[in-house]
């Protein structure tokens, strides 16, 4: 019962510090909080939760604040990730709703996921080793070009003209460019752009009927797409919002700063997140995060895909003193509904 009564008192101080940024004594538990134990109680589990580095005081303050550990523990006994309400996710359907260019999408879903939590707001671009082959278009652009079009599940485009030596405007040679069609959606279709390469490949070095510049002209953009892979990028939102939680930055925002200006780094948190195959909500909370600059912030982020397929991650940064619950909550939302996009 005790240490179920200390976890109510580290949620309490979590939640009050979290509002008010101030330090959290006794008193201030028991006027906030429906603790229903005496002052000495309190002040005793306070101690305990100290003793434990959960919580500090800060310089000579009466009150206390959590630690990176108590902010672990506060989230890792969240019985569940706070569900949003009706308002707040047709909010998130409206803003989002009727996007269809995959940069179009991206960029206002870190707008829309800063302006929701007040903090920096990421999203990882579709990882092309994971994407899928939807379809391939081909279409005649004069007598001596075609242009190919690949499609893959994200929602991403790769598309370029090559030379042909077949007329494909010509009746015979839109017959001859239908069965081509045909033969390159069945060999690449829902496969993953390697697989898709392979089989590409394999029609290439087999099959007679089809035109080798048509097949060749496929596989250059497929190996295009493949060596893009290496430039996957990240795009950011509300890096301003830092500056209203300045203070929970002590000596300086620029470390902050800095590492958010290299892509490379959040592009190497968030793919841990997309490399995991269960879907879900990950924190990572101050010294937590492996780069010396963000180990006074917090990261929130949750993968994103097509069907069962995650393709990359949306996550918020932001500084420990952070409300959790909601913040989880509407990256999971903003998640859920990318991936819908991803995958229409």
């Amino acid at each position: 019962m005790s240490q179920e009564r200390r976890m109510a008192v580290l949620s309490a101080i979590v939640e009050d510090y979290v509002q008010t940024s101030e330090p959290v004594g006794s008193k201030a538990l028991l006027d906030r909080h429906q603790l229903n134990v005496s002052a000495a109680t309190v002040r005793n589990d306070m101690a305990a939760l100290e003793d434990e580095g959960l919580i500090i005081a800060p310089h000579t303050s009466a009150g206390r604040i959590p630690t990176d550990a108590g902010y672990r523990l506060f989230v890792d006994r969240l019985q569940a990730i706070r569900p949003m309400s009706r308002g707040e996710r047709a909010a998130i359907t409206d803003y989002l709703e009727g996007a269809d260019d995959l940069d179009v999408v991206l960029d206002s879903t870190v707008r829309l996921l800063s302006t929701l939590t007040r903090q920096v707001a990421v999203v990882q671009y579709p990882s092309l080793t994971r994407s899928t082959v939807k379809h391939i278009e081909l279409v005649p652009m004069s007598e001596t070009r075609l242009m190919v079009v690949v499609i893959m599940g994200t929602g991403r485009v790769e598309q370029r003209v090559v030379p042909t030596g077949v007329d494909y405007l010509a009746p015979q040679g839109a017959d001859a460019l239908a069965s081509a069609r045909g033969r390159v959606n069945a060999a690449t279709r829902d496969r993953r752009l390697a697989e898709a390469l392979d089989s590409l490949r394999t029609l290439h070095d087999e099959d007679v009927e089809t035109e080798d510049a048509l097949t060749a002209g496929v596989i250059g953009v497929v190996e295009a797409a493949l060596a893009e892979e290496r430039a996957t990028k990240v795009t950011l939102a509300g890096t301003a919002n830092l500056a209203r939680s300045s203070s929970d930055f002590p000596m300086t925002l620029e470390p902050v700063l800095d590492a958010l200006e290299q892509h490379v780094v959040l592009l190497k948190l968030l793919s841990v997140e997309a490399d995991q195959e269960a879907p879900g909500v990950s924190v990572r909370i101050g010294s937590e995060n492996p780069v010396t600059g963000l180990q006074g912030t917090s990261l929130v982020t949750s993968g994103y895909g097509a069907g069962d397929e995650q393709v990359g991650a949306v996550g918020v940064l932001g500084p420990t003193r952070m409300d959790y619950p909601a913040t989880m909550a509407q990256v999971r939302a903003v998640a859920t509904y990318l991936s819908r996009i991803v995958d229409a």
